[in-house]
């Protein structure tokens, strides 16, 4: 397969109709693979079993992540959170290609490049860079990124926003609903509408570069002097609305520690440091960067030290949503069925009038989800199926209706980002001492 660097620029699709055709079409190329029955069964599926695991060909699922890499935008983001664990939706071959999508979008095409750097920095603008590769170094959902230098010798990592991305968020999570529904993925009597809001929001976020510089230098303040951790400079004399200019840093993308020549001790490191941080996150620095993607991560094997990117999914947590999930962890650590529900009905999870059964079988979903934190030493995820298991029940119960509350729809970032750590922490097969990470912050 093709290098990065070397693929074709692709112009990014920006009408309703435009995205809706791209969208229809990966969807197809889905379909072709396992036929339109076993798309709709496999969304309507409650148990995915081996047999119902996706089989695509490699074939068909270059077609369908290249499809998904060319549209950028909500689209790709579906996909990249589709690839972060796909080994209980695909097999391990589709799971290992879909998985791309976590590193690189199609990029745009010079002519569209030379554009935006034209209309972001005026005309002449190369004057102002000693060197500047047009070839990205990577591109994502929004944008992508590009290394230059200064003429006044700043190395820089400039990331470039897609022309027409941010106009097509709305239809974007129009087009993703409409299908949802069409192909039975929601259940009956479910309203989507607080969450599809809630994503929207945080896509416009994600385009809002000026945001996300605030947001950066923010998050920068919190880590202060951490070893563990680089969080780039912003350079605001380069940074523009659709430009966002930082301090270059050198790194391999997190999740390539999972093999050779990297050790478990390396593995172990970054899983633990990644793992405090995203506790620290939430209950000291009260500002979550809220975005699982591991391609935000990368690690400086030199220096030991992982680099953190991407601000734009970066999210403020209240202070009553701290408390509240202070009092679940605890509870969940003590294993206390009463507080676990008393913390549950704060967070919505759980109605006051929702039946015992039903509040029975979620406390018991929260029970499971926390069994890493109630055992002592490390936390071996390379030799645990907790991760089937808290999937499975927790779907079976999505789609029995047997949630009968349904949380805020901020609490739905929070899980992504703890998520995705979990996620990481079984991709890297990290040993981590969880208890002993979370107690400091109880």
């Amino acid at each position: 397969m093709s290098s990065f660097s070397d693929r074709p620029g692709l112009a990014v699709p920006s009408t309703r109709l435009s995205r809706l055709w791209h969208l229809g079409r990966a969807t197809g190329d889905l379909a072709a693979g396992i036929g339109v029955k076993g798309l709709i069964e496999l969304a309507r599926s409650r148990n995915h079993s081996e047999s119902t695991r996706i089989r695509l060909s490699p074939e068909q699922t270059r077609r369908f992540t290249e499809r998904l890499a060319r549209m950028r935008g909500a689209v790709m983001k579906m996909g990249q959170l589709m690839s972060m664990d796909g080994s209980d939706i695909f097999t391990p071959e589709a799971a290992q290609i879909m998985s791309e999508l976590r590193e690189r979008a199609a990029p745009m095409p010079m002519s569209q490049l030379v554009a935006v750097l034209e209309r972001e920095y005026g005309r002449g603008w190369e004057g102002v860079f000693k060197r500047f590769d047009f070839k990205p170094l990577a591109a994502a959902s929004i944008g992508q990124v590009h290394r230059a230098e200064t003429r006044d010798g700043r190395l820089l990592a400039l990331k470039i926003q897609f022309p027409g991305v941010r106009a097509s968020i709305d239809s974007d999570i129009d087009n993703l609903a409409l299908l949802a529904r069409t192909l039975g993925m929601i259940p009956a009597g479910l309203d989507l509408a607080p969450y599809l809001e809630g994503a929207r929001r945080q896509l416009h976020q994600e385009a809002d570069y000026g945001a996300e510089a605030d947001a950066l230098e923010a998050y920068r303040d919190r880590v202060g002097s951490d070893p563990d951790f680089i969080v780039p400079a912003v350079h605001r004399d380069l940074s523009t609305t659709h430009v966002l200019a930082m301090d270059f840093a050198e790194g391999v993308p997190i999740d390539r520690l999972a093999d050779p020549p990297y050790t478990r001790a390396e593995r172990d490191h970054a899983a633990t440091a990644l793992t405090r941080l995203a506790m620290r996150e939430l209950f000291d620095f009260a500002l979550v960067q809220s975005d699982p993607n591991f391609g935000n991560y990368l690690y400086d094997a030199t220096h030991r030290r992982l680099v953190l990117l991407d601000f734009g999914a970066a999210v403020p947590v209240s202070d009553g949503l701290i408390t509240a999930y202070r009092r679940l962890a605890q509870a969940v650590v003590a294993d206390d069925r009463a507080s676990i529900r008393a913390a549950a009905i704060e967070l919505g999870y759980i109605g006051e009038a929702d039946p015992r059964q039903q509040d029975a079988a979620l406390i018991d979903l929260l029970r499971l989800a926390g069994e890493p934190l109630r055992g002592s030493g490390h936390y071996d995820f390379g030799q645990s199926d907790l991760f089937e298991r808290v999937y499975r029940s927790g779907r079976e119960m999505f789609y029995a209706g047997a949630l009968g509350s349904v949380p805020a729809p901020e609490t739905m970032f929070l899980h992504r980002k703890f998520m995705g750590a979990f996620m990481l922490c079984r991709r890297l097969r990290a040993r981590v001492d969880l208890a002993g990470l979370l107690a400091p912050v109880l």
